[in-house]
């Protein structure tokens, strides 16, 4: 299954609503968030239908309790979740008086669902300013969607691209992570909340990229996260 958070495009919601993409249209379902989506056991009233080309998909977990960036299984660094932007959003990041290149870092991640399982699985543009020193490199932009898809239609496996401009510069495989044992090390000691975010690691880099350029990164399985650098 295939959900989101949408709106009509005539009809611009900050939030959105619920939906479940089937083919070329969305169903609105009867939850406010995907949080309280998958609380409430992964099902819900359907409401309207809409064409999937009358509608904005926006971050399908608008406000994560926590985000974790993964570079093994028992190895990561929290991210900001104040950070989150959606598909076809601009990227911002310059200094006083001038734009500044970025790089990206593509992840897939998994997003809980209720009682510490995995919700379903997302694609992450973990964008970093290179000028910035750690922490806060990563702590202006972290897109996320423009879907999630559950795990019993995820792909294990997926291969992905990452493209500027239309052109590809990177093509990588997103598989041989062990989400489980990620997840059992993250909730290790605290507690794990529906709409956390687990990223795994990026297979690669983009460095580089310039102001103006729309960045898409396509995971099989996942859809296609598009992006730009804000000119």
């Amino acid at each position: 299954m295939r959900l989101c958070m949408f709106h009509p495009v005539d009809h611009p919601l900050e939030r959105g609503w619920v939906g479940r993409i089937d083919g070329d249209h969305v169903t609105q379902l009867a939850a406010q968030t995907l949080q309280s989506y998958f609380t409430g056991g992964g099902s819900a009233r359907e409401h309207a239908v809409y064409p999937l080309a009358g509608v904005r998909l926006l971050a399908p977990v608008l406000h994560p309790p926590s985000v974790r960036l993964f570079t093994s299984e028992t190895s990561f660094e929290f991210a900001n979740p104040a950070a989150i932007l959606g598909p076809n959003t601009e990227v911002e990041h310059r200094t006083i008086d001038h734009w500044l290149a970025l790089d990206l870092w593509p992840r897939v991640a998994a997003v809980i669902g209720a009682k510490d399982e995995i919700g379903g699985f997302t694609i992450v543009a973990d964008w970093r300013a290179p000028d910035r020193s750690p922490p806060k490199d990563r702590d202006f932009a972290l897109g996320l969607g423009p879907v999630v898809v559950t795990p019993d239609e995820a792909p294990a496996a997926p291969q992905g691209t990452v493209r500027t401009l239309g052109d590809v510069v990177l093509d990588a495989a997103f598989g041989g992570f062990d989400w489980a044992a990620a997840r059992d090390f993250a909730a290790a000691d605290t507690t794990l909340k529906p709409g956390d975010i687990i990223a795994g690691p990026a297979p690669g880099v983009v460095q580089g990229i310039e102001p103006a350029t729309v960045v898409e990164v396509e995971v099989d399985g996942l859809g296609a996260l598009s992006q730009s650098v804000r000119p």
